[in-house]
């Protein structure tokens, strides 16, 4: 397996990046500050790797809630997270450094995507002290297409940047349904749902990704990369 992929696309918060859930949980604390009650896991189940003014739509059609402006809880959203921002330790999940060091040694590209917008995506990778062309060979944000998640646009931008025409050759990998919904989207070869970030096993498995870990750190021994 170890010769088969060219391009391997990394989700960040949760699958290569622990922001301890800060996003989503400022997301549940700006929808509720609306006189909503939610819990946490209803955002994370409706909202986890989407660009994040749809997801507030989304869980809002889900609480079957039509009377709220969804640009004024976005924009709340917005400033409130980049207040959390300004103190939060951010590290790398366990095992994300060497997995990431370990592809691009053996020549795979690696793109960082998110539904995240491209302001939130560099304080991460700042914060982490990632390099572009390093750590990574580009980042990829919901700001930078048209159409966000589950849509393969960012993963066909990723292709065309690399000039990578078969996408059997792409891996994805991500800690939501949506994330994999995305790869089977791009046709990606394989597609890896990791269970360190937003959702469960089972929420996971309904997407039916080619493969389940527990985390980043066990994809150099899957592809065979340590032989």
């Amino acid at each position: 397996m170890n010769n088969i992929i060219e391009l391997a696309v990394f989700d960040m918060a949760g699958t290569t990046v622990d922001e301890q859930n800060v996003v989503y949980k400022t997301l549940h604390k700006a929808i509720e500050n609306k006189g909503v009650e939610l819990t946490l896991d209803t955002v994370l189940e409706f909202g986890a790797g989407k660009e994040k003014h749809q997801a507030i739509k989304d869980i809002l059609v889900f609480l079957k809630i039509e009377s709220l402006d969804t640009v004024d809880i976005f924009n709340d959203f917005k400033l409130m997270l980049d207040l959390a921002y300004q103190e939060l330790e951010v590290k790398p999940i366990q095992g994300a450094l060497e997995t990431l060091t370990t592809l691009k040694e053996r020549g795979i590209k690696i793109v960082l995507n998110t539904g995240y917008n491209k302001q939130v995506a560099t304080n991460l990778l700042k914060k982490l002290n990632w390099q572009e062309g390093k750590i990574y060979d580009t980042l990829i944000t919901a700001s930078d297409v048209e159409k966000g998640r589950p849509h393969p646009e960012m993963i066909e931008k990723a292709m065309g940047l690399f000039e990578i025409k078969d996408a059997s050759k792409v891996l994805k990998v991500g800690d939501s349904m949506i994330d994999i919904e995305e790869g089977k989207n791009a046709n990606c070869g394989i597609t890896i749902g990791v269970l360190s970030g937003a959702q469960t096993k089972e929420q996971i498995s309904s997407a039916y990704p080619t493969y389940i870990l527990d985390s980043i750190k066990e994809i150099p021994s899957l592809l065979k990369l340590n032989e």
